[in-house]
């Protein structure tokens, strides 16, 4: 009932605008004359009248306008949610730049959850990007939160993930769910600073420190989630030690991928190592300024959806972590790369 009176009265003032024009084509006497001043006079109402209803209809779609962004704004903050500063001992910051011109929420998503197994991550890629994404971006993300917590190993978390992502596919997209697929890297930073993954079709992650910038890539990652059913045994790889003032540095291929004019590829791992020599590592500097770089290699305007997180072990403590880390060593495992 609210919207349909506002659309009465959005509607008032163009029907008065009109209905004053044609009253005075028809009843004004000036009007029925064709002598040159009348034309003009005649003339300069009418173009009066068009520049308001222009005008009123600029503001109303300006007006809407303003609505749909507030509204996916408030979208974009519950389903990518602000990261805590700190979360367990690590510093965590995050950014996201969609490629769809005045949308909020891309196809890529991420998330950190401190749990009684480690500190557990999630980076990942929806094919497509922009607004026709963000069903994905919700049922993936939905599913992580809670297993992250439930599941004792990241091949639980895995396996809960998928078969959130195929019950959103037929429901969504029964036509096209063989085509539709997400990649995924999942992280586990133990209290002692051990690092485990999961990676289906994912970038690997950089281990950045004041020294040295490295690429994380234990063997070949399973293909993305969505695609292929996963093997029956599901075991991490050891992605080593975040030690102490070192940072973790998880992406997606939009930043990888950036072209610049010239069709040059954003390089990516010398901007990091720029940023680990220019002083003590952050995960805001890191992400501001990597974010910045990636806009202006772009221009301003990435041909794809792009996010980052950074987590930095900026000295843990036993007691700022929660729970026990787990004492099973699990054997890197390498599979055929899609």
């Amino acid at each position: 009932m609210i919207r349909i009176r506002g659309r009465v009265r959005s509607l008032g003032l163009p029907t008065v605008w009109g209905a004053a024009a044609v009253t005075y084509k028809l009843a004004c006497p000036l009007a029925q004359e064709t002598g040159l001043q009348a034309r003009i006079v005649t003339s300069a109402v009418f173009f009066a009248v068009g520049t308001g209803l222009i005008l009123h209809v600029r503001q109303s779609l300006m007006r809407e306008l303003r609505q749909l962004r507030r509204v996916a704004g408030a979208a974009q903050s519950a389903l990518l949610r602000p990261l805590p500063a700190r979360i367990d001992g690590l510093d965590v910051a995050a950014a996201q730049v969609s490629a769809e011109r005045g949308a909020s929420v891309g196809g890529d998503l991420y998330e950190v959850v401190a749990t009684e197994h480690g500190v557990r991550a999630v980076m990942g890629d929806v094919r497509g990007h922009g607004i026709g994404a963000f069903g994905t971006v919700a049922a993936v993300l939905g599913c992580f939160r809670e297993a992250a917590h439930d599941e004792q190993d990241l091949g639980g978390v895995l396996r809960r993930m998928e078969r959130a992502l195929d019950r959103h596919l037929r429901q969504e997209h029964p036509a096209s769910a063989a085509e539709e697929f997400v990649t995924l890297l999942l992280v586990e930073i133990r209290p002692d600073g051990e690092m485990l993954a999961l990676n289906c079709g994912h970038p690997w992650p950089y281990r950045v420190s004041g020294i040295d910038v490295e690429q994380l890539a234990p063997g070949d990652p399973h293909p993305p989630l969505g695609l292929f059913p996963l093997p029956a045994v599901l075991p991490a790889v050891d992605l080593g030690y975040l030690q102490a003032d070192e940072a973790l540095f998880l992406f997606t291929d939009g930043a990888q991928d950036a072209r610049d004019a010239r069709g040059r590829f954003f390089p990516l791992a010398t901007a990091l190592t720029s940023v680990a020599r220019d002083g003590p590592l952050s995960s805001q500097g890191v992400v501001g300024r990597i974010s910045t770089a990636l806009l202006q290699h772009t221009r301003g305007t990435p041909p794809d959806d792009i996010a980052l997180l950074v987590l930095t072990n900026s000295g843990r403590t036993p007691s700022e972590a929660r729970g026990t880390a787990r004492t099973t060593t699990t054997h890197p495992q390498q599979t055929t790369h899609l």
